[in-house]
């Protein structure tokens, strides 16, 4: 795991709309903070510019030590679980989870020894043979966090990953995403809907900053 900076990060499209201006942030290594704030406040587009989905206008995103801001999304161990992540529904969990190992070159046999222990981390080892389409959509978002999981990145972010699901799921994930900080003491960057469901969480553990 790692520490991230973020310092003076501004992002200004074209058109001449600022979503970001200014952001400055620290995150500690195998901390847990949780962002919170309004609808279009910017803080998935903070999200995003530290995976790289988004370019950064201005100012510098530090992890480990290194700038990353003209780094490839896919060289900068960060995982980043969104709203709705892409999955691939004609694939089994199975390919799913072993999607992104594929694409490194791990060994299959490595693959399968990552598979196995991920699926039974989230309690997925009875879902492996089945394709995603079948799936409820509870399983799908534990599926999405095999998918982050089984990476062990340097940095996991979530962009409001309970939106849209009813409340029986939204604890299951919930506690799937406070024993994955738990278990791998890992660097977590979430950006939550409102405080409500910050404080979901277990306030003892996390820092919790408005946006």
């Amino acid at each position: 795991m790692a520490d991230l900076s973020l310092r003076h990060i501004t992002k200004r499209y074209p058109n001449g709309y600022t979503a970001v201006n200014d952001f400055n942030l620290e995150v500690k290594n195998g901390e847990f903070v949780i962002l919170t704030g309004k609808k279009g406040c910017g803080k998935s587009t903070v999200l995003r510019m530290i995976a790289g989905a988004e370019d950064v206008t201005s100012g510098e995103i530090e992890l480990d030590g290194k700038i990353i801001n003209e780094m490839k999304p896919q060289n900068r161990e960060i995982a980043m679980v969104f709203q709705y992540y892409k999955l691939y529904p004609r694939m089994t969990v199975y390919d799913n989870l072993a999607f992104g190992l594929r694409l490194r070159k791990v060994s299959e046999e490595q693959i399968e020894a990552d598979v196995k222990e991920t699926a039974d981390l989230l309690g997925l080892e009875e879902l492996l043979t089945r394709k995603l389409k079948v799936l409820s959509e509870g399983q799908k978002r534990r599926v999405s966090l095999g998918r982050a999981d089984i990476r062990k990145p340097q940095l996991f972010l979530f962009d409001e990953p309970l939106e849209g699901l009813d409340e029986k799921i939204q604890i299951q994930i919930r506690t799937e995403i406070e024993k994955l900080h738990e278990r791998l003491g890992a660097t977590i960057l979430y950006a939550a809907h409102d405080k409500a469901e910050a404080e979901k969480f277990d306030t003892e553990k996390n820092r919790i900053l408005l946006f």
